[in-house]
Formats: C-alpha cells, sequence, structure tokens
C-alpha cells in the first residue's frame, strides 16, 4: 500500500510508480478517497528491492506491507482510516437500516410507493427492493426491468437511496445509469469473481456502494472478505458485508442464522457488516429477535424486508415481510440496544 505525501499522485509519478511495481510482476490499484488517494500493490509484495527504490521516491510518505491475502479489505489497511458515509448516514455511528419489499410488483407500482414511504417513516435511511430476481426454477417470477422505473419514483418522493441486487452486466449497466447507491450482490452470486470483478471496475469512478451478501453455502470469513476484495481491488472499497444465512438450514428457519459471524469479521476488516435477518430466518415472525442479536453481535446495520400491506405483496413478502408498524418498533428496539452497548465500551 502506497501512501503519498499530497493528496494524490501526480500522472508523471503515477507512471513512475507503475513502472517500478510493474518490473516485479505486480501491478498498482488507484482507490480513490473523498480526501486523498492511495495506491495498492497487487501482486506478490515479496520484493524488498520493490520496496527500497518506492520508500526512496521523494513524493511517497510511505510504503505499508500487509500480509493477510485480503490486503485492502484488512484491518490494517489505510482504508480503514476512511470515514464511511452512505446516504448521509455515518456508519458506525448509529446503526444503518435497510428496508423495502422482496420484489417490486409492476403490476402494482402503488404498493411499492406506499411501502417506501411508509419504511421512511419507520425510520429506514434506504429503500430496497427487488427489480431482477434470482430464482430457483426457471418457471419462477424472474422479475422486470420496469420495476426499476418505480423504484426511481419512490426515490424522487421519498429521497431515500436505492439497494438494487444485480447479476450480470447488462443489469450492473442498468442500475449504474439510474444512479442506484448501493449495488447488491446476492449470495447465489457471491463467489462469481467475473461479476464481481465486472461490479467493481464498472462502479469504481460513481458513487455508487456495493452490498456484497455471504455465501450460502457457509463461506468462511476469509473467503467472504476475499470475495468483497475482488471489488476493492478493481476500485470500489465502498463495500458492506451482508451476512443473510447460510445451508443446511435450522429446521423452521429458511436458512441458518448466522448473524454470530459478525464478531469474526469484525476482528479482520475494517468492512461494514449489515445483517439480512429477512433472509436468514424466512419468517417475520421470528425476524425482529434475530435483528436484535445481529445488533448485539456488534453489526452496522441490518436489512429488512417489509411491506405496507404484506399479503398483497409479491415474492416473499407474504411469509417474511414486517410491517411498516413491526418495523418501526423493530428500528427503535435496535437504536436503544445500540446505544446501550456503546454506553458500556
Amino acid at each position: 500500500m502506497i501512501i503519498p505525501k499530497e493528496n494524490r499522485l501526480t500522472e508523471s509519478q503515477l507512471r513512475e510508480i507503475c513502472d517500478i511495481v510493474e518490473s516485479f510482476g505486480c501491478r498498482v490499484q488507484e482507490i480513490v478517497g473523498a480526501h486523498r488517494n492511495i495506491y495498492a500493490i497487487l501482486g506478490d509484495e515479496r520484493h524488498e528491492l520493490m520496496f527500497t527504490r518506492l520508500i526512496g521516491l521523494t513524493y511517497v510518505d510511505r510504503v505499508d506491507h500487509i500480509e493477510s491475502s485480503y490486503r485492502l479489505l484488512d484491518r490494517e489497511s489505510e482504508l480503514a482510516k476512511q470515514r464511511l458515509v452512505l446516504g448521509g448516514n455515518a456508519l458506525g455511528e448509529a446503526p444503518l437500516f435497510i428496508a423495502g419489499p422482496c420484489t417490486v410488483d409492476p403490476e402494482n407500482p402503488e404498493l411499492t410507493i406506499e411501502t417506501a414511504h411508509a419504511v421512511k417513516e419507520a425510520g429506514a435511511q434506504l429503500l430496497r427492493g427487488g427489480v431482477w430476481k434470482p430464482r430457483t426454477m426457471p418457471y419462477s417470477y424472474q422479475g422486470n426491468p420496469e420495476a426499476l422505473n418505480i423504484l426511481l419514483k419512490a426515490r424522487e418522493q421519498t429521497g431515500l437511496p436505492l439497494v438494487v441486487e444485480v447479476m450480470d452486466e447488462r443489469q450492473l449497466e442498468a442500475a449504474l445509469e439510474a444512479k442506484v447507491e448501493v449495488l447488491q450482490i446476492g449470495t447465489r452470486n457471491a463467489l462469481n469473481y467475473s461479476l464481481l470483478k465486472a461490479v467493481g471496475r464498472l462502479s469504481a469512478p460513481t458513487e455508487s456502494w456495493v452490498l456484497l451478501k455471504r455465501g450460502r453455502h457457509i463461506a468462511e470469513p476469509d473467503e467472504f472478505l476475499s470475495a468483497a476484495e475482488y471489488l476493492a481491488a478493481e476500485g470500489n472499497p465502498r463495500i458492506l458485508l451482508c451476512p443473510r444465512g447460510t445451508m443446511p438450514k435450522l429446521d423452521g428457519y429458511r436458512n441458518h442464522p448466522d448473524e454470530s459471524i459478525t464478531q469474526l469479521l469484525k476482528e479482520k476488516t475494517w468492512a461494514p457488516v449489515i445483517c439480512d435477518p429477512s433472509h436468514s430466518t424466512g419468517r417475520a415472525i421470528y425476524v425482529p429477535a434475530a435483528a436484535l442479536a445481529a445488533i448485539a453481535y456488534g453489526a452496522d446495520g441490518l436489512v429488512i424486508e417489509a411491506n405496507a400491506e404484506p399479503l398483497k405483496g409479491i415474492g416473499d413478502d407474504p411469509k417474511q415481510a414486517l410491517t411498516p408498524e413491526s418495523l418501526g418498533k423493530l428500528i427503535r428496539q435496535s437504536k436503544a440496544l445500540w446505544h446501550l452497548l456503546k454506553n458500556e465500551e
């Protein structure tokens, strides 16, 4: 990790550094920050001569060597010093709440608009909604591009930033063109390295964040973080890690709730952890307890499926979406627990 003395390198300085690094079989990835840029060395860093030459450059403040395989996501990375702000919310200073329907119904757009207003009133700061849907069976509803226009209308009316899942580059380009604030990579694509690289590369020059869900096959913390490293290595360090339950499922739940992995992730990375108790449990009645457990484990926020009228929703809403009233109560309880735990530190 190369830290320049000034906020960023000039073109000639960057070219000189690239020439040195590339001569040792590595490459440089520029990470653009709000106030300063840093420059990651990607490849085998075990070249003392390379480090010596870099440190000898007059415009270089220091060169940090990070031992872990996920160098950018590591807690010792220079990225750990950045202040993370999403939609005007400083992450880590208060819990972040993302809420909305499982699936946006293009045949009932007013329900999504009503839900957007309701979740905002309940205390959510971002609006989630399924536009394109990954389905186990090819005959199930796969989503509809028109749903994105409905979400854009909801954003226009409420001011809530959007969270939208993308599964291929065509969907990614559509979401970026619409200036979707958070691109979601779902559990089925959590280890789709080609998609991870494309999302990281194409979103890098934008202000979009990426919410990366944990692989449902019980991805270990290092595997989860290595997947996130693909995003950062392509230039986008604006990453949210999202545990959402794993397989095999516990009897009675949709998945095996995994909120407890939050502590293990926090020991290894600076990246915020936003838990999804809706998918980990799969039943609205179980969501509040799992959500509070996530906050107790140190989660930075929650993703909650909610609908103004769950029984009129499509997808998973009838069984796992909270009502606005239940969502508001859960948000109040989560904030109270958050502040209680912070005051005891």
